[in-house]
């Protein structure tokens, strides 16, 4: 195939298809002019003489090679639908499957729908006697025959056509309409064919061929699926089926569905296939016949001809293909009209029967922009690739708008297409894409991630429904209006206001695009809504008012939704500006509101609104009731209204508001139902207490407990303050957690009862143990005084209970009862509640049986009880009863909520009472028990009485063996032998009786005997955990065989526990007992108590009979073990606190494992329970033996019990010492130090930078010193199995070095005797000053602040003393080949060496010599005395004196080297001082500064002597005054000349103080004599002397002032002095020219953090954002520089986009990618292309940077250009002169040629 630069040249140039080599060269030609006017009809030519010739081709093919081929074919094309026939046999890939109907995937993306009618005849004729007589057998629905991805072969059964013209494919894979070409005779075997399951048999299946006349039968062991396991086959599920055996003619036929049987068939010639019956899905073999643009055309089956088009290509092949090459192909589809076949080449259709991959649709509706044409198909379409390098593909009518014509050159000559993806092929595996502008601008497509909460949608109403309507918002898109949100009111009848087709208006609630779900509303205040919509919490701004709707009401508050997912509450005080009792009487769900907003927490989601503050402002609730408030204070109310959670009160005589909560009724929580329906509105109750006072309301108790407590004064916490640990509170439980119970007591003082404190027993779920409202008795354990938060504990043991309190609430209780039956009696609303409250427990009444129920319950008549249900529980109505039997029960409990009174039957109740004694004692018997009361009789008297079901307010959970249920056995003590409270019924007390005690019986020792040591049992494994397995043995009890008593062998590794399974049986010997903590035997009384369980053995050495089994106890286990041992142990537990292992090596003997000590890996460590199991198998060192309790072992798993030299550990990080190194924690408990030079093999200039604190590191010993390890981290030494580069072996002693080795090492330190350097953790080098830098230093800490501690340095040894242990080192460049230590900018004076040095001695002592040497030097030392002392040991140059003027000016350029410039400079002054240099190019400051020789004493009396001056020298003194004076008369009158002094620097400011050069001067001045301070009080005057209006001049100054401080200064006074500058002067230029300065310093940090300031502060500036993105691309950020692009068109105003484009797009191509900088203008220039001047710039940019074929092609596209003719010649001319210089004479008459073409077609216009 063509490549893509052919198709697609630059400039949009049309592509003709055709294979003759010569042609496209021509017609390239011809279309090279885009000014072509006649180009269409001729195009229109060209296309009818081609399908002429095609016509003609196929005449006479058609003749000549019929007796050879039975089917031809010229052109290659995709299948279109225009081309689909009834009867088109094709390949399809199931897509969707619904309830009545499966979506097909076809090839070339068209999709079809099978019906279920469709199927098979068999499946057709189940459904068909199912709907008529409801017949039983089973429907498997379509989702369980089909699965997407499935392929299928199938026929096209009608095309319909839809109202809008569109056509909709019906398919069917019914066998007789796909095989209909087959018969009984053309059946062979190796067939692949399609079936349905028409039958399941015992053996196997009957599948329907469609065949007539034949049979074929599928047997079970033959369906199998992909893993080759037994497939379950339902009727009418599709099969493809491979013929194994035919018999009888094809009558009877065998059938495998293998996927590996049928993946090998391929369809042969011996099969006998026409085109008749060729089948879709069949492999076939072919030969290559031709190969097109557009595809292949084979030769199959010796006489067939197919087509291959593109798409069915693997892409990696596509161009690999040559006539002549055999391949495997898969039939697609075959129309047999025309006789086409359909092949493809793809791997994943060669596999009959398999399945194909449905790519994930989240793409689906994507719009992608930058797409590039790969390849055109005129015929089908074109592939394009999208930016992420998907290949998509467009068919060719999605190329143009619907009802235009199709231009080709139109889509050629775009270089970029914008398209958007439609759907997902999975026939050819590739995503469809249109380039319809319609689809692309359409807002949402197909997918759900393009509506956005908010929007406002219009849809079609496709169906009504109980929950809601449905609406079509696209065709892709259905959306829900739930119930609620129909209208602004709840609809009874929807269907009268919306109809099926109706087209509306909707808003968007929210929406998941995971699960396709769309929630809108009608609600016309939320659609038409003009206030700010909350579409997430950040829009929830505090006091923003907006729209929403109630989704529930609770006593709280309303919680109010908005969009999406935001949600708020209305507190109970902020729902009106009136007080609110109960919020569901106001407000309802599904109501629409206006809600503002008091507080929103973004992060946490949490959101506060207001309706209040909407309604009438911010207003003060209504003027507080009058009613004097007082917890405890005793109150008459009158009953408001009843609420689900309540009474609404109203208290008098004040008539306040108040609430009474349904839990506060009672103490009894099945009593506070009752009294709730009993009361109704307008009742009065008395004895009210009231309780606490929360704005606006205040809440009343009528629990007796709380209330006698509070009258009794027993309460003394008020406040939190009067709360102390041990004070005993009566309460209620306010809220139930997982964790434990909130306890609220009066006064609102709320605390907690973990679940540890609620109760003896254990709790695992807080829910059975308490109720709401319960009232309980607390004691405080425990005070958080800074949270104002206590703990308190429920623990029956723990409180005081006050006496007689259990029989004071079953009084009460039961007063309660009565009172609310006489309540509801004494209304008269109905004979049932007349009837009820007139009896009573223990009456006896004449009944009828009515009926004996099938559960042995049997109920009564009885004209006393006429409307109520009379029932007696099996366990109450003893013997046979007949129905109409006369009988007389004895009344047991009346339930006035269900209406039925429970009767006995029981003779010892119904029989004559017998009078009761008080203190007597009874066995009592339950009868009837609900939640707090039971009734039980009291042994053989007769006598009925009451109890209530717990002793304690706090014992409210029972296990099921002590809680009273009807039989269960009481003792109890009559206290009263008639209570008038209890209606005449004895009062008694009562208490479980306790159950025997079990124990562990030996069936061999007798009823008493339990186990003994050395006993063989048996039992059967009930439990298996990682340690231990539970045994249940023969008489019902326990034992634990421990983990290592199951193996002999232990392998390590494995899990010895894992062998046994749950149920097997086993032999077991005890060798021990364990104790075990239980609840499950005894009351709560006892919650400590221990029981034994027997220990087991199963290891086989143990049960022999001659075993000797003694107990031995832990401490002489311990003994056992020795330090060093190595042992088995297991794993039984990780602390990650602690960072330690448990593991166990017996019964009762534990060991651990710290965490240093588990592995020499820091990989694993990090992770110990990834690695070690639960009851894991390990080998482990004994390191200590610990006999004191705990007893216990210390182990190892690592292999070491104790640290060895060589030994490779793990250690912890504990310190980080820049000077020494590391300092480490190892195992059992020891210390280890690292040196610097021993933490890696590769010295490295920051070696601390990769540890910290805590840190787990893999380190060896190599030595110990000071009770301290010495530890290595290196590679080598760590691993030394793994080769590794060693740069820096390790130096152990002076015999790994030889003198003129080359090593590194970091800097010890550096005092007056030279630089120290550590080779290695022992041994460290000398380099004296001379050595060390080849500059002149005065002192040692001038250099050690430039080389400070641990510094790397390259050195070079110079010798080695190994007898003292010294070495000696060199630091010089000459030595090491490195840069000097000292950098140059530091302007030092270079030491003398070689001849210079010699030299100057020589000539010191030829002078000596001379008479009048001594007179000389002593002048010249009295004029000019200098040097600085020093040791010569320091390396610093001493100079004893100073010779003649000559001699000195000789010396200087030896002295001096000349600098090397660092970088240009940043602004020049004459002074000579450049301020990006740094010190280096500085003179040196000797004269200005004093000091001493230290000269020997002859010299110091020779200064002394008065000296006589000769004539001449007079003369020479008198010649050089004259001469000064003459140079200073000169600098006065000369301006232009240098100043000199600092005075003429005074004058010369005197004249100019404005000048910001003569300032610069100055201080440049200042900066040659290394006078920084000097400088800086020059700068600090400038800026105080210069004029305000002098802006340019002043900041000039800054900049300087910056530029000093960045070079001689630090951050903190560069950052100050920058603070200052933005003050003083416009900001963004002083922030510009202090990136500059990080910037040209190589400061790229600093750099980075202020642009990101200045983007910030200054991002309306488009200078800013070059300025950013040009030092971006200067470090080689072009990712960066793009992203910052696009917040700079983010942040800029429109009008400036394309410039700032274009500035980006020229520093891409003259510093980052020249194809990112190409690609940028090429988009711009696409869519402004009358912007000339950017042309101008992109032919520059081409010229310098692009080939000649691309400054071509952008020639070509601008001269084409509908602009102004002026503006195109220019162009010409460029195009013009480019040729004449880089091209040759046919490029030159080329465009002279393309110009007269221009003149030509633009006529007189362009001619002028």
């Amino acid at each position: 195939m063509a490549s893509t630069e052919e198709d697609f040249p630059r400039g949009g140039k049309a592509k003709q298809t055709t294979e003759s080599k010569a042609e496209p060269v021509r017609r390239h030609t011809e279309v090279d002019n885009l000014f072509e006017t006649h180009e269409p009809e001729e195009s229109k030519k060209r296309k009818g003489q081609k399908e002429d010739a095609l016509k003609k081709a196929k005449r006479q093919k058609t003749s000549k090679e019929e007796a050879l081929k039975l089917n031809t074919t010229t052109s290659v094309d995709i299948l279109q639908l225009k081309s689909l026939k009834v009867g088109t046999l094709l390949l399809g890939c199931v897509k969707e499957v619904a309830d009545f109907e499966v979506t097909i995937n076809l090839p070339s993306g068209l999709l079809g729908y099978l019906n279920i009618s469709n199927i098979s005849d068999s499946y057709t004729k189940i459904l068909s006697d199912h709907l008529d007589s409801a017949s039983s057998e089973e429907i498997f629905s379509l989702t369980s025959l089909f699965s997407p991805g499935m392929l299928v072969r199938c026929v096209v059964a009608r095309l319909d056509t839809a109202k809008g013209g569109s056509v909709s494919i019906q398919l069917s894979i019914n066998p007789k309409a796909v095989n209909k070409g087959l018969s009984t005779g053309s059946l062979k075997a190796g067939l692949v064919l399609s079936g349905c399951v028409e039958s399941i048999e015992d053996h196997g299946y009957l599948v329907d061929l469609g065949i007539k006349g034949t049979k074929a039968f599928l047997p079970k062991q033959a369906a199998k699926d992909k893993t080759n396991s037994p497939k379950e086959l339902k009727v009418g599920q599709y099969v493809t089926s491979l013929l194994e055996e035919v018999k009888n003619d094809g009558r009877v036929v065998r059938l495998s569905i293998s996927p590996t049987a049928v993946a090998q068939a391929v369809a042969d010639t011996e099969h006998g296939w026409t085109l008749t019956n060729l089948l879709p899905g069949l492999v076939v073999k072919a030969q290559i016949k031709k190969v097109t643009l557009h595809g292949l055309i084979l030769d199959f089956l010796s006489s067939f001809t197919g087509l291959v088009d593109f798409m069915h290509l693997e892409p990696e092949q596509a161009s690999t293909f040559n006539e002549g090459d055999n391949v495997k192909a898969c039939v697609l589809y075959v129309e047999p009209s025309t006789r086409l076949v359909g092949l493809s080449l793809r791997s994943y259709l060669l596999q009959p029967g398999g399945d194909v991959d449905l790519v994930a649709t989240e793409r689906i509706g994507e719009v992608a922009h930058g797409c590039k044409m790969t390849a055109l198909h005129h015929l089908s379409g074109a592939m394009l690739k999208l930016p992420d390098q998907t290949v998509v593909f467009v068919h060719r009518n999605h190329m143009k708008e619907p009802r235009e014509a199709f231009n080709l050159n139109r889509v050629m000559a775009k270089p970029e297409h914008t398209c958007r993806i439609m759907d997902f092929s999975p026939m050819e595996q590739v995503h469809l894409v249109s380039l319809r502008q319609s689809i692309i601008n359409a807002p949402f497509f197909r997918r759900y991630h393009d509506i956005q909460p908010g929007q406002i949608v219009q849809g079609t109403v496709t169906s009504l429904q109980s929950h809601g309507m449905m609406v079509k918002v696209t065709d892709y898109i259905r959306g829900l209006v739930p119930r609620t949100h129909l209208s602004d009111i709840i609809l009874k009848n929807p269907e009268k206001k919306y109809a099926v087709g109706m087209t509306i208006k909707c808003r968007v609630l929210s929406v998941d695009p995971q699960e396709k779900k769309l929630t809108l509303t009608r609600k016309r205040a939320l659609v038409d809504s003009s206030l700010p919509l909350f579409l997430t919490y950040k829009d929830a701004r505090r006091g923003r008012v907006s729209h929403g709707f109630i989704v529930c009401v609770k006593d709280f508050g309303c919680i109010v939704c908005f969009y999406g997912e935001v949600k708020g509450l209305v507190p109970p005080n902020e729902l009106s500006t009136e007080p609110v009792i109960v919020p569901e009487n106001m407000f309802y769900v599904g109501q629409v509101v206006k809600a503002k907003v008091l507080n929103c927490d973004v992060e946490k989601e949490k959101l506060l609104l207001s309706f209040k503050a909407v309604a009438g402002g911010d207003t003060e609730a209504s003027p507080k009731p009058t009613f004097d408030f007082e917890v405890g204070k005793k109150v008459e109310v009158k009953v408001v209204s009843k609420v689900l959670t309540g009474l609404e009160v109203s208290i008098l005589p004040e008539e306040t508001i108040a609430f009474l909560p349904m839990m506060h009724l009672s103490d009894h929580v099945s009593n506070c139902q009752l009294l709730w329906e009993g009361l109704q509105e307008g009742d009065i109750i008395s004895n009210v207490v009231c309780l606490s006072k929360k704005k606006p309301n205040i809440t009343l108790t009528k629990k007796p407990t709380v209330k006698s407590f509070l009258e009794e004064g027993g309460v003394v916490a008020k406040e939190f303050s009067d709360i102390t640990v041990g004070v005993q509170l009566i309460g209620w439980v306010k809220n139930i957690m997982p964790y434990g119970v909130f306890v609220e007591f009066p006064y609102g003082l709320v605390g907690l009862a973990p679940k540890a404190a609620m109760s003896e027993k254990f709790v695992s779920d807080t829910a059975a143990h308490f109720q709401l409202g319960h009232t309980v008795v607390a004691k405080v354990t425990n005070l958080d005084e800074e949270k104002h938060r206590f703990l308190v504990s429920l623990k029956v043991s723990e409180v005081i209970s006050p006496k007689r309190d259990g029989q004071a609430r079953l009084i009460r209780g039961l007063q309660e009862r009565k009172a609310v039956m006489e309540m509801m009696a004494s209304r008269g609303d109905s004979d049932l509640l007349t009837q009820l409250s007139a009896v009573t427990i223990g009456q006896k009444m004449k009944m009828s049986v009515d009926e004996v129920r099938e559960d042995g319950s049997v109920t009564f008549k009885s004209d006393e009880l006429s409307a109520a249900t009379v029932l007696a529980t099996k366990d109450n109505a003893p013997g046979k009863l007949a129905t109409g039997q006369k009988c007389m029960p004895v009344i047991l409990h009346v339930d006035l909520v269900t209406s039925q009174v429970y009767v006995s039957l029981l003779t010892k109740l119904t029989g004559k009472r017998q009078a009761v004694l008080a203190g007597s004692t009874h066995t009592a018997t339950v009868h009837h028990a609900d939640r707090d009361f039971a009734v039980i009789s009291l042994g053989d008297t007769a006598q009925l009485t009451v109890i209530q079901t717990t002793n304690h307010l706090n014992e409210t959970f029972r296990f099921d063996s002590e809680k009273l249920t009807v039989g269960k056995t009481l003792t109890i003590t009559v206290t009263k032998s008639s209570c008038e409270e209890l209606e005449g019924l004895p009062l008694v007390s009562w208490e479980l009786a306790p159950p025997e005690r079990k124990r562990f019986i030996s069936a061999s020792k007798g009823s008493k005997g339990t186990y003994r040591y050395g006993d063989v049992v048996k039992g059967k494994v009930k439990k298996v955990k990682p340690t231990c397995v539970l045994v249940t043995l023969e008489d019902g009890s326990t034992g634990c065989v421990h983990v290592s008593e199951i193996q002999e062998v232990v392998c390590v590794g494995t899990f010895p526990t894992s062998l046994l399974k749950i149920g097997s049986e086993v032999t077991a010997r005890v060798i021990g007992g364990r104790e075990g903590n239980s609840h499950r035997f005894l009351p709560i009384s006892h919650p400590n108590f221990t029981y034994s369980m027997p220990e087991l053995t199963l290891l086989p050495s143990k049960l022999k009979e001659d075993a000797d089994i003694k107990p031995v106890k832990t401490k002489e286990k311990l003994k056992r073990y020795q330090v060093g041992d190595d042992v088995i142990c297991f794993v039984s537990k990780y602390f990650p606190k602690r960072k330690c292992l448990e593991v166990t090596t017996g019964p009762s003997v534990t060991g651990t494992v710290e965490q240093l000590a588990m592995t020499s890996d820091p990989k694993h460590a990090k992770h110990p329970e990834k690695l070690f199991k639960l009851g894991q198998a390990v080998s482990a060192k004994v390191v200590t033996v610990s006999s004191s309790k705990p007893s216990r072992l210390s182990l190892s798993l690592n292999g070491v019990h104790k640290l060895e030299k060589g030994h490779v550990i793990m250690g912890l990080v504990q310190k980080l010492d820049p000077n020494l190194g590391l300092l480490v924690k190892l195992p059992f408990s020891a210390m280890g130090t690292v040196a610097l030079e021993d933490l890696a093999d590769k010295y490295k200039p920051k070696p601390l930078e990769r540890y910290s604190k805590d840190q787990l590191v893999r380190c060896c010993i190599v030595g110990e010193a000071k009770s301290k390890w010495q530890l290595s981290l290196r590679p080598s030494r760590t691993n030394p199995g793994k080769a590794s580069v060693v740069k820096d072996p390790e130096i152990v002693s002076l015999e790994d070095l030889s003198e003129g080795q080359i090593v590194r090492g970091y800097v010890r330190t550096v005092n007056a005797q030279g630089v120290f350097v550590s080779l290695s953790r022992s041994i460290n080098g000398r380099a004296q000053f001379q050595k060390a830098t080849k500059y002149f230093v005065a002192s040692h800490q001038d250099y050690a602040k430039k080389v400070p501690q641990s510094t790397l340095l390259t050195t070079k040894i110079l010798s080695i003393d190994k007898e003292k242990g010294l070495v000696d080192l060199s630091l010089l460049q000459e030595d090491t080949g490195k840069p000097d230590v000292l950098p140059e900018s530091l302007g030092l004076h270079l030491r003398l060496t070689g001849d210079a040095k010699e030299k100057r001695d020589t000539t010191k002592k030829r002078k000596r010599t001379e008479s009048e040497s001594k007179q000389e030097t002593a002048e010249k030392v009295s004029k000019k005395k200098k040097g600085k002392g020093e040791d010569s040991d320091s390396g610093v140059e001493v100079y004893f004196r100073e010779e003649e003027v000559e001699e000195e000016k000789k010396l200087e350029p030896a002295e001096v080297e000349k600098p090397v410039p660092v970088q240009p400079a940043r602004l020049q002054v004459t002074g000579g001082f450049s301020w990006d240099a740094a010190l280096s190019a500085l003179k040196p400051a000797s004269a200005a500064l004093g000091g001493e020789d230290s000269s020997d004493g002859e010299d110091d009396e020779v200064n002394t002597k008065p000296q006589k001056k000769s004539r001449h020298k007079q003369e020479v003194e008198k010649r050089e005054a004259e001469k000064a004076l003459t140079k200073l008369e000169t600098e006065l009158m000369d301006p232009g000349l240098r100043p000199q002094t600092a005075a003429s620097f005074e004058r010369l400011l005197l004249s100019s103080p404005d000048s910001s050069l003569l300032w610069l001067q100055f201080m440049a001045f200042h900066l040659q004599a290394t006078q920084i301070e000097q400088a800086r009080a020059v700068a600090e005057r400038a800026l105080k002397t210069i004029s305000f209006r002098e802006e340019q001049e002043k900041l000039n100054v800054w900049v300087a002032l910056l530029n000093l401080e960045n070079l001689y200064g630090t951050e903190e006074s560069l950052q100050k002095v920058f603070e200052r500058a933005v003050q003083y002067c416009e900001p963004m230029p002083v922030y510009q020219q202090l990136a500059d300065i990080y910037a040209k310093c190589q400061k790229t940090k600093e750099a980075e953090g202020l642009y990101k300031t200045m983007v910030k502060r200054f991002r309306q500036e488009k200078a800013v954002w070059l300025s950013y993105g040009t030092f971006l691309l200067q470090q080689g950020q072009s990712d960066a520089a793009s992203a910052l692009l696009q917040r700079a068109i983010k942040s800029l105003p429109n009008k400036d986009n394309v410039d700032l484009i274009a500035k980006f797009a020229q520093l891409e191509f003259r510093y980052g990618d020249v194809e990112r900088g190409k690609t940028m203008l090429d988009k711009i220039l696409t869519s402004y292309p009358k912007r000339t001047d950017l042309w101008s710039v992109f032919i520059d940019l081409m010229v310098k940077h692009g080939s000649q074929k691309e400054v071509r092609a952008v020639f070509d596209r601008v001269i084409h250009l509908s602009v102004a003719v002026k503006r195109i010649k220019f162009f010409f001319k460029r195009y013009l002169e480019y040729e004449k210089k880089n091209g040759t004479p046919e490029s030159i008459q080329a465009v002279k040629e393309k110009a007269l073409e221009y003149v030509e077609s633009k006529g007189t216009e362009a001619a002028r």
